[in-house]
């Protein structure tokens, strides 16, 4: 009997490899998590998290339902193909979870972020200050005369951005929400 031959590019399929392909590629991903409204579940999600060394980018939490009690999680990841999987399939097993939805394989999402910043300066700086706020639609929330405090909403590069123009301007302080998302679409 002669042995088996397979073609070159070609791959073997065996009982034996039941393992999924997976990359190894780093991917950030955004997860909506609807969970009770109670306490203590928040601590539960988040303890999943830095229990297996999972990294959360952003996260944000508000009610969407007061009548059904229900809150939603936005969480921002990084991992591998299949640590985003475990880390689904974890959220998934935790009893006050409802739904896990992973916006970034879904379809297309909507992100934004909420952020302000403080910036301290004067003169030339102050005017290229509102300069750039101006070209970003930011908006003056408070000002001072050594000081100006801008709203900026948008996505997470945006803001990131921004910031990295107004630190040579002063930038002092600078507060960010999290992403919000949303999957776009019916």
């Amino acid at each position: 009997m002669s042995p088996l031959k397979i073609k070159k590019g070609a791959t073997s399929h065996s009982a034996y490899n039941l393992r999924p392909n997976f990359s190894d590629v780093q991917e950030k991903h955004t997860l909506a998590v609807i969970v009770d409204n109670e306490a203590g579940v928040l601590a539960r999600v988040i303890g999943l998290f830095a229990g297996r060394g999972y990294n959360i980018e952003s996260l944000t939490v508000a009610e969407i339902d007061h009548s059904g009690k229900l809150s939603r999680i936005t969480i921002v990841t990084t991992g591998t193909p299949q640590v985003i999987e475990q880390i689904k399939a974890q959220l998934g097993r935790i009893v006050p979870v409802h739904q896990v939805n992973d916006l970034t394989v879904d379809g297309p999402s909507v992100e934004r972020e909420l952020a302000l910043f403080k910036v301290e300066g004067s003169g030339d700086k102050r005017v290229e200050a509102l300069r750039l706020a101006d070209i970003f639609r930011a908006n003056v929330v408070d000002s001072t005369l050594e000081s100006f405090v801008f709203e900026l909403t948008g996505p997470s590069e945006k803001i990131d951005a921004f910031a990295d123009l107004m630190r040579p301007l002063g930038l002092s302080e600078l507060a960010r929400t999290g992403v919000a998302a949303l999957s776009r679409g019916a």
